[in-house]
């Protein structure tokens, strides 16, 4: 399954809701950062929030789980506060070793998720 993402900001609460599935290479994370950064700029401004969807996302080789983690800790587009939503125990895990800041958590539902974001 090849890469898709979506990327989705909303002003009003000041977060990017991102949507990624399949395989992604590094061609992929580069547009899909290069795609974060531009949509970043519909914000307020820096200490914006991220639901990141991963339920579709195919399980990364090594390189591309470094890549994101490379781009999450970017200071230009790290958010505030971190929310994925994961589908299997695996998914979760990877989206585990992107990060260890204390501002990410891990979801089963997309409700909890935001909810945790936007309290």
């Amino acid at each position: 399954m090849r890469a898709e993402f979506t990327i989705v900001p909303d002003r009003h609460n000041n977060l990017i809701r991102v949507k990624l599935a399949g395989f992604f290479t590094r061609r992929d994370v580069a547009s899909f950062a290069n795609a974060y950064r531009e949509e970043l700029g519909q914000l307020n401004g820096y200490g914006h929030l991220t639901l990141a969807d991963i339920r579709e996302m195919a399980i990364q080789a090594q390189d591309i789980v470094i890549a994101f983690a490379d781009f999450m800790a970017s200071p230009t587009t790290r958010s505030r506060k971190l929310a994925f939503i994961c589908g299997s125990t695996l998914a979760r895990l990877q989206a585990q070793r992107l990060t260890t800041r204390a501002d990410v958590q891990f979801f089963r539902s997309a409700f909890a998720a935001e909810a945790w974001l936007l309290e």
